[in-house]
């Protein structure tokens, strides 16, 4: 079967006025249907590029990208992309934006409009559907963000630090909620966060970068045990705090590399 996500010999480089500064070099990356992959590391080791890079927005200096066998180099509708800021529309209501997507792809019907109403339910949002972004919480906010990527049904869904402005108890409310919902669709998900207890809690893999330039440093495997419960409860699982701690020391490793 082919991987969902495939990145052969992936450098990037910015380039300024008078120099360029090389944010990822050479990686290789393959990640397979329904797995969920999160990437950690220290700051300037090029995460939110490569997420840049995988959803079509940034082509690569050089290297090869493709999502379902096919090569990527513009925005598809197979892949969803989730931004810390929720960025809904102040004057259209809240089933409104969530349908945004499907309005913006030409898939707006009423089966579709359907399963988005029932999406905002099973986010805990029925009898929100006509109020506005300004009567919601932010954690609310962030749900109906959620819905509008997930009303497209994107096979593949790209989540840039989505809970960090949170509150921690709604932050680890909505880690239960997206994971239980990607779980049960089948969707393939990376997340770039700085967070690793939440990078151990959610992910199948947890891929830690070095920075300047970016590339993988280690490949950590979420032994089953701990990515069959909640991410909730995953924390309390034996052998959560030993992954947590092996992480931290090898990013802290790969930091000192930067200094």
């Amino acid at each position: 079967m082919l991987p969902v996500v495939e990145l052969k010999g992936v450098t990037h480089a910015y380039l300024g006025e008078r120099e360029a500064s090389l944010a990822v070099e050479d990686l290789n990356l393959s990640i397979g249907s329904g797995e969920f992959v999160s990437l950690v590391g220290p700051s300037g080791c090029g995460k939110t590029t490569l997420l840049s890079i995988i959803a079509g927005l940034l082509q690569p200096s050089e290297g090869e990208v493709s999502v379902y066998g096919r090569p990527i180099h513009n925005p598809s509708p197979e892949i969803g992309y989730m931004l810390q800021q929720d960025y809904l529309f102040p004057w259209r209501t809240i089933l409104e934006n969530a349908l945004l997507g499907l309005e913006l792809t030409g898939n707006l019907n009423e089966e579709n409009r359907r399963k988005t109403v029932e999406l905002l339910g099973d986010m805990g949002l029925a009898g929100k559907e006509d109020a506005y972004p300004s009567q919601l919480s932010g954690g609310m906010r962030q749900r109906v963000a959620l819905v509008r990527t997930l009303a497209t049904d994107p096979g593949l869904l790209l989540l840039d630090e989505p809970f960090s402005a949170l509150d921690y108890q709604i932050k680890l409310q909505l880690e239960d909620l997206v994971s239980e919902t990607l779980r049960r669709r089948g969707t393939t998900a990376i997340l770039v966060t700085h967070d690793l207890s939440e990078a151990i809690a959610v992910s199948n893999r947890v891929i830690l970068l070095e920075p300047n330039p970016g590339r993988i440093r280690k490949v950590f495997t979420v032994p089953e045990s701990i990515r069959e419960v909640p991410p909730l409860y995953a924390r309390d699982q034996p052998g959560f705090a030993e992954l947590f701690h092996e992480v931290w020391k090898e990013m802290e490793q790969a930091g000192s590399k930067s200094v």
